[in-house]
């Protein structure tokens, strides 16, 4: 077979590939997902031993009307927001349910500008309340209109030198409370949650406690990486697309921790003791909810019942998410080639703190790798200058039996056993070397460690696409912001260098097919970061130059 056209083969695969990973490879993991049934979380039996809870005397207020309903409480009651402020990030809850409506990033910015606001992970005008208790049967009239009272009574909390504690509390009419005290480190993403139900009333609870996640909805569909709702179940990881919600809502098995995840952070409730529960999810134009949903549960009078979880609103970070524990490292999941992306993401985070550049760091990063893939790369080149030097004979052939396909193919096929050349010898060492390519591509695109960082000039941020200047007007195939994409310039001219090396094409249609792709590709990473563009063209550059010393030693 002719080498040219394996060449071609090679390309187009890759091109394949790449549309298979954004068509079709979510697509396979939801059938996987949705062979499982959703099922309803087991009965746990009630413990022979249950915790006793004895109501608490309240002293009647003089000065006060008593209050006779739990409408009557919402009236009377003015619930206030409480702001707990630590090193990394500030809440802000509501005492109506007792929900985060707030939750600020110290460390990360809306934009790369230094004056741009803080992130915030909830909605900006703190519409959204995530962390939301409830009860699937709705068993305890009055919680989801509760209007809860916080332990200490205060509005600020600042958490600076010390672990600490805020409760918050109500109590129905029937006298059933409930308490949800959240536990926050100044060190530390991770927040712990107890809820405790206790029952003074004289009416049996069984019934599955929820706790509710909420997001904004992803208004753009990335190519790469995945944003939505996700789950570790039964040790597997399971990503569900936002338009197969309404195909399977309910997910259960052992699960450890609930999220919902966009390109860069993650929210995540994480069961402290594990088990068999379920997430069910829902969705709006707006918002996602996903709910952790216990296995139902008996609560008899005079006794209360705990549920311990871990709540995690933070940054995508290996970094970060290693220290947190609890696996919740597996959320940042880098598709088919995670195994070779995660240690190269170590290995640039190691370079960074040495080199305090993300830019450096991925060039440092290339060359390395590079001198890894050297021994096959010249492999490669070398069949590729030996191709070269037959190109005249070859080219006799095809017009000396041009009306006899098979005569032709026998002629070239004899041609290589001559010369001792393996027609695969420049192609086979370039497929190796894929699986390499893609994971550092898809671990650029999602790295946190890139978003917002400089390089050097124009380039303010490695996570955006690189434009110099800025225009007032629209440009074909170029995403908003409009300017000059030199980095993608570049890195087109450079492939087009590398081409121009490689051994001429025998068909002219196939000539001009290769010609073509250093600007197919240049349209298509015009809007793509600007980290990815640096190390595309970096690798471009020294394949350049391997390509070049190979051709000069075998000529």
């Amino acid at each position: 077979m002719d080498e040219k056209r394996l060449i071609i083969a090679i390309v187009l695969s890759v091109l394949v590939f790449v549309v298979w990973q954004f068509f079709f490879v979510d697509e396979e993991a939801m059938k996987k997902s949705a062979q499982k049934q959703p099922t309803t979380p087991v009965t746990q039996e009630q413990p022979v031993s249950e915790e006793p809870y004895v109501k608490e005397k309240q002293e009647p207020v003089a000065a006060e009307k008593p209050v006779t309903s739990v409408e009557d409480q919402r009236t009377r009651k003015t619930a206030k927001t409480v702001t707990v402020d630590t090193p990394l990030y500030q809440i802000k809850f509501s005492e109506n349910g007792a929900a985060i409506n707030s939750f600020l990033l110290k460390d990360y910015r809306e934009a790369a500008e230094e004056d741009s606001p803080l992130k915030q992970l909830l909605a900006a005008d703190n519409s959204m309340e995530s962390i939301i208790l409830g009860f699937t049967g709705k068993s305890i009239p009055g919680l989801e209109n509760a209007v809860y009272s916080t332990e200490p009574d205060r509005e600020t909390l600042t958490v600076s030198e010390s672990i600490q504690e805020l409760t918050f509390y109500w109590e129905s009419d029937s006298g059933i409370k409930i308490e949800k005290i959240f536990k926050f480190s100044p060190e530390s993403y991770l927040i712990g949650l107890m809820v405790k139900i206790k029952n003074g009333s004289d009416q049996t609870i069984q019934d599955h406690l929820t706790v509710a996640l909420r997001a904004a909805t992803p208004q753009e569909k990335r190519m790469y990486g995945f944003e939505g709702p996700s789950a570790l179940i039964d040790s597997k990881l399971e990503e569900i697309k936002l338009d197969k919600i309404e195909e399977q809502s309910t997910y259960s098995g052992t699960l450890k921790w609930i999220a919902i995840q966009d390109r860069y952070f993650l929210s995540s409730i994480i069961a402290q003791n594990g088990g068999e529960a379920s997430m069910v999810l829902a969705k709006t134009d707006d918002i996602i909810e996903s709910q952790f949903v216990q296995p139902e549960k008996i609560i008899r009078p005079g006794t209360q019942h705990q549920y311990d979880y871990y709540l995690f609103f933070g940054p995508k970070s290996m970094r970060v998410l290693n220290k947190v524990g609890h696996d919740l490292n597996r959320a940042v999941d880098f598709g088919w080639f995670d195994f070779i992306a995660k240690p190269c993401l170590w290995l640039m985070n190691f370079l960074y703190d040495f080199i305090p550049n993300y830019g450096l760091a991925i060039i440092i990063l290339t060359i390395m790798i590079k001198i890894v893939l050297w021994p096959l790369g010249s492999k490669s080149y070398k069949s590729m200058s030996e191709m070269k030097k037959i190109q005249p004979l070859m080219k006799e052939i095809r017009e000396k039996y041009k009306d006899d396909k098979k005569k032709m193919n026998q002629e070239v096929m004899a041609l290589y056993k001559t010369y001792k050349i393996n027609p695969l010898g420049g192609c086979l060492p370039m497929v190796v070397q894929i699986p390499v390519f893609f994971a550092l591509y898809r671990m650029l695109y999602q790295a946190i460690e890139l978003r917002h960082a400089p390089f050097f000039f124009w380039i303010n941020d490695l996570s955006a696409p690189d434009r110099l200047f800025r225009f007032g007007f629209s440009i074909p195939f170029m995403e908003p912001p409009y300017g000059i994409p030199v980095l993608t310039l570049v890195m087109g001219a450079s492939m087009l260098l590398q081409q121009k090396m490689s051994p001429p094409m025998g068909d002219p249609t196939q000539a001009k097919m290769m010609m073509l792709m250093p600007i197919v590709f240049t349209v298509i990473f015009i809007n793509f970061s600007s980290g990815l563009v640096l190390y595309w063209l970096v690798n471009n550059i020294l394949s350049i130059a391997q390509q070049y010393y190979i051709q000069k030693k075998y000529s």
